[in-house]
């Protein structure tokens, strides 16, 4: 379970919407994910791609729905796999929806 905080995620996800996400899943282009930013952050982004960095080597290129709001990969760059926590499944809350 996850509960989202801030805007980065609008309009797909708003404040407080509850998400089950399925930890360790391995994700895909297109999916939602939660993942670790360095600093101890834990977010809800995009998976947009895979992609190799030369100093950080090959990461997950993850984005926020609302470019206006948030840090992503734009800011930081590829996230290591290992950064990558778990794929949101579902939003359960307010009204459930498959992700």
């Amino acid at each position: 379970m996850a509960v989202v905080r801030g805007r980065s995620m609008e309009p797909t996800l708003g404040e407080g919407d509850r998400l089950v996400v399925s930890y360790g899943a391995v994700p895909t282009a297109g999916d939602l994910v939660v993942a670790r930013f360095p600093d101890g952050t834990v977010a809800v982004k995009r998976a947009a791609e895979r992609r190799s960095h030369r100093s950080a080597g090959q990461g997950w290129w993850l984005l926020s729905d609302n470019p206006d709001e948030g840090v992503d990969s734009r800011h930081r760059g590829p996230f290591a796999d290992d950064a990558v926590l778990g794929v949101v499944r579902l939003r359960l809350w307010p009204s459930p929806r498959r992700m």
